[in-house]
């Protein structure tokens, strides 16, 4: 369950809940900072309002935006966890770092998951092209089956 606490990401959790009543429920959050655009996935990344290209910005930045990105995540682990709690369910909560896509990918391949259950903005034409689909992506690259919650 890739979620980064969005009202439609917290949607497909409580599908999830509901759909699979016997399953164990992973919440996964990803920190991506590189992101060259919003996805589902991941809203975490940093802002260069100044224009500088990353690898300009201070190590003091990076630890600030990495300090926000975790408290952040812990927003969004509490928020899964509350939902979970009113279907009377329990979820497992992981924070990895990279690119949101593959991230999931590899971690539903190497840690047995069996389905993958996320949100999709079902964005089409232009808007898809430029910003990508991290949903999509999961979809064809992912072992298991896939379900997306509009």
């Amino acid at each position: 369950m890739p979620v980064e606490g969005s009202p439609l990401s917290m949607k497909a959790l409580e599908v999830a809940l509901t759909d699979y009543p016997d399953a164990e429920v992973v919440v996964l959050h990803v920190m991506d900072p590189i992101g060259s655009g919003p996805n589902i996935v991941d809203v975490m990344r940093p802002k260069f309002g100044d224009g500088a290209p990353p690898g300009s910005v201070t190590p003091e930045y990076w630890q600030e935006w990495y300090d926000s990105a975790r408290e952040r995540a812990e927003e969004v682990f509490d928020d899964a966890r509350s939902v979970a709690a009113e279907h009377d369910r329990r979820v497992e909560t992981v924070l990895e770092f990279g690119e949101a896509d593959d991230v999931v990918v590899e971690y539903a391949d190497e840690h047995g998951i069996d389905r993958i259950a996320m949100g999709s903005h079902g964005r089409a034409g232009a808007a898809r092209f430029l910003l990508g689909s991290v949903a999509e992506t999961v979809v064809r690259r992912a072992a298991v089956p896939v379900t997306i919650v509009k």
